[in-house]
């Protein structure tokens, strides 16, 4: 499968109809990210089964600062629209296979557990 092109005229909707969503911020001009690229790609023909999408951080610079992108390219991982890893860097294929592994494992059950416990902690912090 062929990574698609994130915008945000098509984030919510493409983050809403798809339960594993890998996102690639990345910008023409960078390095690291035209690295990475073949490595994404490959891994988008690997895993036919999860969605692979690329956010151009010049042209979706709203994009980009709703997810305080200050580093790229940036690899987010979004499951059941939470946002599961984030890491700025080029993953060399191995690393990024390990990602997707260990983001295919997790319990989402456990980790809106987590979420849920980590914002009623905060709200109590907050009141006090």
């Amino acid at each position: 499968m062929a990574t698609m092109e994130l915008t945000k005229e098509n984030f919510d909707q493409t983050v809403s109809e798809n339960n594993f969503l890998l996102i690639d911020f990345w910008a023409s001009w960078c390095g690291p990210c035209r690295q990475f690229a073949p490595v994404y790609e490959k891994a988008s023909e690997r895993h036919e089964d999860l969605v692979f999408a690329k956010v151009d951080t010049e042209a979706q610079q709203e994009l980009a600062a709703a997810f305080d992108i200050s580093s790229i390219p940036t690899l987010m991982i979004v499951r059941d629209n939470v946002a599961v890893f984030a890491q700025p860097g080029a993953l060399p294929e191995a690393a990024l296979e390990d990602v997707i592994g260990q983001a295919r494992a997790l319990d989402m059950d456990e980790v809106r557990k987590s979420i849920a416990e980590a914002e009623a902690k905060e709200k109590t912090e907050t009141a006090e």
